[in-house]
């Protein structure tokens, strides 16, 4: 399974996004399983697709999780204290919250490889060691 941030949800359904083609090409070389997302990421794609497409591109997106395209991860209290953590150690990045919320799914999860137009990710690590496997 693949994490998936907010700039290729977002360039994948705006078609006049400048990173569109890009994630489109990048999206049949991730693992073929359905893309995870956590909530934060969700509502910051649905806040940037409703700027530059309305109601259609925020449909779009729903209609990706309703096809069991994406998946939301939701976070519990644990995870929670933990993304706090990660913001307070990034805050020279500075990590905002979806960012936090991808990397203690990570954590959870056990997993390494994201979907990210974000070069943080380059300098974010899995429980202070290990370093994502980055797409595109």
């Amino acid at each position: 399974m693949t994490l998936c941030d907010t700039g290729p949800l977002v360039a994948l359904l705006n078609r006049n996004d400048p990173q569109h083609a890009r994630c489109v090409e990048v999206l049949p070389l991730l693992p073929p399983a359905p893309l995870l997302t956590t909530l934060p990421c969700l509502v910051e794609a649905m806040y940037l697709l409703r700027r530059v497409g309305g109601i259609e591109a925020q449909q779009r997106l729903w209609q990706m999780r309703q096809q069991a395209k994406l998946l939301v991860y939701l976070h519990t209290d644990t995870e929670l204290d933990r993304m706090e953590a990660l913001m307070r150690q990034y805050a020279d990045v500075p990590m905002d919250l979806a960012d936090a919320s991808l990397v203690a799914a990570a954590e959870s999860l056990g997993l390494r490889v994201i979907f990210t137009l974000d070069k943080h990710f380059h300098a974010y690590r899995i429980y202070h060691q290990e370093a994502f496997v980055v797409y595109p």
